[in-house]
């Protein structure tokens, strides 16, 4: 299973430079998911922000075919909230809660977790969460420094 950020399952429905990566991931892996976070950060972005319908924002999520997110309790909330409470700085990695979650999600499953978010990518960098990254919207791809 790889995790999805919300940034990823967008490419792939508005045909951003990333949307070949992600339907290569999909293709690949078959079991692939946002988090619960993640499903309303796609849907929020679709509906406010693209002027999506929302029974078709909700429709084209469904066709995905993306597995149930994965379980969100306190155990990965706590560990979500301590990850931010770590890392976060408002002008030099101003990672959101439902980025920490998606990380937490990534490493509690062993899993990678598929960003083009530079910010979120050095995250799972410094706390050893696998990552796969993904060209942005401007197609540049994060790597990490040597």
């Amino acid at each position: 299973m790889t995790i999805l950020d919300a940034y990823a399952v967008l490419a792939l429905l508005k045909g951003e430079p990333a949307a070949s990566e992600v339907e290569q991931i999909l293709g690949r892996d078959h079991v692939c998911a946002l988090t619960l976070l993640g499903v309303s950060e796609v849907l929020d972005h679709l509906v406010r922000l693209s002027g999506a319908d929302e029974e078709d924002a909700v429709l084209d999520l469904a066709q995905l075919g993306l597995d149930e997110p994965p379980a969100f309790d306190s155990v990965l909330a706590t560990r979500a909230g301590l990850l931010r409470a770590r890392h976060y700085n408002r002008t030099t990695r101003a990672v959101s809660l439902a980025d920490c979650v998606a990380a937490e999600s990534a490493r509690a499953a062993g899993r990678l977790l598929a960003s083009s978010d530079p910010q979120l990518l050095e995250l799972c960098r410094d706390e050893r969460v696998g990552v796969i990254s993904l060209p942005d919207s401007r197609g540049r791809t994060w790597s990490a420094p040597r």
